[in-house]
This record gives C-alpha cells, sequence and structure tokens, in this order.
C-alpha cells in the first residue's frame, strides 16, 4: 500500500478517507468481496471498491464516499473509499485492503500460484486447453474473444455490452475457423461434464442443451437430473444469437455438433422467440440432426405438440419430461413422419425448391394452419390474423395461406363447403405457378356440405400433379380431411378418391403441418463449417480471462484451468487501444 494515494475528509456521517492504487485492476467480484469485507471491519459504516473510471468516482461522490479534489486516476487504478467512526478506524481499514486483496490471489487450494499476464502466456502454461473464458469488460471482450480465436481456441464469452457489430464479426470468424463462440452475455455451459459460469452440478447423460437461456437452461438441466437423467454438453449462445442480426450463428453450429456428437441422444433447444426468418433455420437445423429435439421458445405459443422428431414444450418443467421420455422411449417406436436418419449434412448448395399455397374453406382451419407453419415457413402470409403472420396482400412473394370463406370472398358466391368450385380454380391457378413446391388445402364432410367434394376436386388435381411431373418440377399435395365416419359423403371413400388423386391424406392440420414442413425445406446454404467434435472431448481444459472465480470453479470441478492476471490495454485508455487494436488487426491481415 506505500505506493497508492491517500486522503481523508470529515464527512456527514463519519470520517471519509480513500486511497489509489496505480495500476492494480481487479474484476468485478473481486472489488465487491472486497467492499464487502471492508464493510465488516470495526468501524467502518460504508465501503467502496471501484476502478477509477470518471463513471465510478461519479458513483462513490453520490455515495458521498469521495472527497472534492481527490485525484482522477486511471481506468485501471483501483480507488477504495470508506467512511468510519473516526480518522484512526477509516485508516486502519485502509491499511488492511492489500492484505484483503490477497486472500482472492490464493489458489483453489490455498496456495499462491503463478498467474501469466497475457493470454498468449496463458495458452503457453496450458497449451492443451481447447477453451478460453472470457469475461472481462465488454469494451474489451472482443479483442481478448479474437485472440483466442486466432490462437485456435473456443470462446466462452461471458462479458456482456459487447456491440451487435463485434458480435456478428467474433461469430463470423468464428464459423471460418471451424471454432465456436458462446455467447457473449453468455451465462452457462457444460463441456463434457465440467460446468462454465453460472453452472448447476448436474450428472452427464444423454441430453444436450442449445440454450439462448442462462437461467432456461440450468432449469433444464436440474429438471433432468431431478428425474434421473444428465446432459451430455450444454452449449449457451448468448441472447442475441437467435436475432435477426446474428442469424442464428452459434445456435445452427451447435446444432449440427451435438448432431454428430455420440453422447446426445436428444436435444432440448431453449430461446426467447427468435426472428421469424431465424427460427425457420435452426428448427430446420434441428430437425437435420436426426435426433428427437424438444424446443421451448419462451413466452411463444407451441405451434404444434411434434413435427416430426421435434416437440413443442411450454416451460422448463415440460421440456425436462419430454426430452427424459425422448431418451427413454425405443427407437422402434417412432411413429410416421418422424426424422430418424436424417444425420446427414445437406448439400451447401441445396436451396429452397419452391412456396406452399394453402387454401382453405374453414377459417378456423387456416389460422390454425398459419400458427402452426409460421416457425417453420418464411416468409408466411395469410388473409387470416395471427401474430407473426404477414397481411396477405397481392402478389406477395412467399408462402401463403388463404381462407376461401372470408366474407371478402363469398359475397354473391356459396360457401366453398357448399360449393367448392373457389377452391378447385384456386388450385388449378396454384399448381400451374411454376414457385409452387405444394398445396395444401382442406377438404370438410358433414350435413350441408357439398355431397362428393373430393369428387369435384380430384379431376384438377389430378391433371395439376401431372403436368408438374411432365414439366420435370416437383408438386406435392396435402389434404386435411375434416369428418365422421357416418357423414354422408362417406370419410374413407372421400380420402381414398384424394389419395387416388396424388394427395397425402392428414387426419388434422397438425399432421398436416408436419408433411408441409417436409415438403418445403428450408434453405440450407448457409451452413456453418463443421465444428471439430474435439471442442466437446473430456477433459475440458480452459484459460480463463476475467472473472477469478470462473477459474476457481472450474478447478474446483477438476478440470485444468489457468487465470490471467489481465489488465486492460493501454491502461485503460480507450483511445490509445483502439489505435493498438487497429494495428494488430493489421498484422494479422498480412
Amino acid at each position: 500500500m506505500a505506493e497508492g494515494r491517500a486522503g481523508a475528509v470529515r464527512g456527514g456521517g463519519g470520517h471519509v478517507a480513500h486511497r489509489l492504487l496505480p495500476g492494480a485492476y481487479r474484476d468485478s467480484l473481486v472489488l465487491m468481496q472486497l467492499q464487502r469485507r471492508l464493510e465488516e471491519l470495526p468501524g467502518v459504516e460504508e465501503a467502496g471498491a471501484v476502478m477509477a473510471t470518471a463513471a465510478n468516482r461519479d458513483l462513490l461522490a453520490e455515495r458521498d464516499l469521495l472527497p472534492p479534489g481527490a485525484p482522477p486516476g486511471r481506468p485501471d487504478d483501483l480507488l477504495v473509499a470508506v467512511r468510519a467512526a473516526d480518522r484512526a478506524a477509516a485508516e486502519a481499514a485502509l491499511d488492511r485492503v492489500e492484505e484483503l486483496l490477497a486472500i482472492r490471489r490464493a489458489g483453489g487450494d490455498g496456495s499462491s500460484e503463478h498467474r501469466p499476464r497475457s493470454l498468449a502466456a496463458g495458452l503457453a502454461a496450458l497449451p492443451e486447453a481447447r477453451w478460453v473464458l472470457v469475461s472481462v469488460p465488454g469494451r474489451w471482450a472482443p479483442g481478448v474473444a479474437r485472440d483466442a480465436l486466432a490462437a485456435g481456441r473456443n470462446v466462452f464469452l461471458y462479458s456482456d455490452n459487447v456491440p451487435l457489430a463485434e458480435e456478428v464479426a467474433l461469430k463470423a470468424e468464428a464459423a471460418r475457423r471451424g471454432l465456436l463462440v458462446l455467447g457473449p452475455d453468455c451465462g452457462t455451459a457444460w463441456i463434457a461434464g465440467t460446468g462454465l459460469g453460472f453452472a448447476n452440478r448436474v450428472r452427464r447423460g444423454r441430453v444436450g442443451l442449445v440454450a439462448a437461456s442462462g437461467t432456461g437452461a440450468q432449469a433444464v438441466a436440474c429438471g433432468l437430473d431431478a428425474r434421473g437423467e444428465g446432459i451430455s454438453h450444454g452449449l449457451g449462445t448468448g441472447g442475441r444469437d437467435l436475432s435477426a442480426e446474428v442469424g442464428g450463428a452459434t445456435a445452427l453450429a451447435a446444432l449440427d455438433l451435438l448432431g454428430r456428437d455420440p453422447e446426445t441422444e436428444a436435444i432440448v433447444l431453449v430461446s426467447k422467440p427468435p426472428a421469424p426468418e431465424v427460427a425457420a433455420r435452426v428448427l430446420a437445423a434441428a430437425r437435420r440432426t436426426g435426433k428427437p429435439t424438444v424446443v421451448w421458445f419462451v413466452g411463444a405459443a407451441a405451434p404444434a405438440r411434434r413435427v416430426g422428431e421435434l416437440r413443442f414444450a411450454t416451460g422448463s418443467v415440460e421440456a425436462a419430461e419430454l426430452a427424459v421420455e425422448a431418451v427413454r422411449q425405443p427407437r422402434a417406436e417412432d411413429g410416421a413422419g418422424g426424422d430418424r436418419g436424417r444425420s446427414d449434412r445437406p448439400s451447401r448448395s441445396s436451396t429452397s425448391a419452391g412456396w406452399m399455397r394453402g387454401l382453405f374453406s374453414g377459417g378456423t382451419l387456416a389460422a390454425e394452419a398459419a400458427v402452426g407453419l409460421a416457425p417453420f415457413l418464411v416468409p408466411l402470409a395469410a388473409n387470416v390474423a395471427v401474430p407473426g403472420v404477414r397481411r396477405l396482400d397481392a402478389g406477395i412473394k412467399g408462402h401463403t395461406i388463404l381462407d376461401l370463406g372470408a366474407d371478402e370472398l363469398t359475397a354473391g358466391r356459396p360457401h366453398p363447403m357448399i360449393d367448392p368450385a373457389p377452391l378447385v380454380e384456386r388450385l388449378r391457378e396454384a399448381a400451374a405457378d411454376p414457385e409452387t413446391r405444394l398445396l395444401l388445402f382442406d377438404v370438410v364432410l358433414g350435413d350441408g356440405a357439398h355431397a362428393d367434394p373430393a369428387g369435384r376436386i380430384a379431376p384438377c388435381l389430378e391433371e395439376a400433379l401431372a403436368a408438374a411431373r411432365a414439366e420435370g418440377r416437383e408438386l406435392a399435395a396435402v389434404a386435411v380431411l375434416v369428418g365422421a365416419a357416418d357423414d354422408p359423403q362417406d370419410r374413407a371413400a372421400q380420402a381414398e378418391r384424394l389419395r387416388a388423386a396424388g394427395a397425402l391424406v392428414a387426419s388434422s392440420v397438425t399432421e398436416a403441418v408436419a408433411h408441409a414442413v417436409d415438403a418445403c425445406p428450408v434453405a440450407a446454404d448457409d451452413l456453418p463449417d463443421p465444428v471439430d467434435p474435439a471442442v466437446l472431448a473430456a477433459p475440458l481444459s480452459a484459460v480463463n480471462v476475467g472473472l477469478e472465480t470462473f477459474h476457481d470453479a472450474v478447478r474446483a470441478q477438476g478440470a485444468a484451468a489457468v487465470h490471467v492476471d489481465w489488465r486492460p490495454p493501454a491502461g485503460g485508455d480507450e483511445r490509445l487501444a483502439r489505435i493498438l487494436e487497429r494495428a494488430r488487426r493489421k498484422d494479422r491481415a498480412s
């Protein structure tokens, strides 16, 4: 403490004293612990321990813990202030700062250990480390993460307040190198049985997690543990990953990685509702794994109970239950429409083959189809009001659903359930469009409905499908048949007539949704390069840059870790640090 600068003043509630320790950078958790220990000392009423940034000095001043005229210091200087009953108590507390800080400088076993001062030195000390844990302040985090990627390491990026553009750039760099960036603002992960960040001590098992929500991942992991199951690996993405700007970069890579991981038999995907176009890509990626995947989009309505191997949950308990059911269910019990075996990555040059045209006589059926298809088919428009689905306008490009029974379409003519002519006309028109890939329509039976709707629809459908085949293009048809066995139209006969015409007959909208998703695959030309499976290999080893508690937790779980005694570059001078970073980027590029 001999090099620290000190000062004192009589405050309204006691004596205020402060000291400035040049270049003594500490992370936020260490400062919080130091402040708490100072406040436990005899005579101390209040304490503050911050890095000497202008904003932090203002916070101390608001608490009357910083007298006017106190030396400004630099961002990497440690500023400690106390208010005590008298001058002696205040000075005695400040005299113990170095001793209290030394408690944190002890190793996990209580002994002191060497701390490298740079990431490069940390990696030299632990060359087998595949991971770098980054939890420094957000303005410095991208530089550390970039250095880790350049060194061929995967990144667990806990830091928040990282600019969105930096996140996009970091994840693009990781994709080019076949690496993972978990985060920024990733609070939780599990790699090969070792928890990172705020992770629970749960058992290993057969369920992999991909989560844009740290606490959501924790809730599901604990739910699995309570049910006697565990997780293979848990990969956090950061809360912005499934935004339109980031595009689900980490989620897509993580799903592909877990899809190829032999220890993972089922997957749970957790996120707040993604951007629609990102949801479609991520759900398609989940289906491509060929593994049962439980999807919990927090706060969003489930589009269906199940679509192929996707199961939709409405909360953490249900997500855990469905995952347990998936791994304990014999593979032979998979129902029709499942995705077992779809583990091959599609060709990078594959593209979406066309649009779905939904034509419904029933408005409720149209709305149900729009709700079910919205997360999978983008863009989707309809003339029924459904959240997240665009309003259908003339000439719109994309997937469409049309309620033929809407008032504006039935003025002056019979309802299409009475006379299927409007449906037949629209089917013929849609089928002739070379961009149409799927015809989705309903056939509703019962008293008052047309006596033989399938008989009216089938000739048009047969002609349309034959014309498409002659032109060498793919065109499929799915009919939702709503009726009872004793309806006057003879439900079985209606179903057989539709099948004979070439339609796949579904007994519900939910079943039809699964077939529609299969028929209209999402483009796969933006798949990330595969991440090396070695990233998940045990035992985990990591270099930690930032919060010491993350290093301590890894060591406590028996994994290898080295903590870097990090300091802000250029002494916290952001202008100079930017100049140095530009020079380093130029060197790396050359």
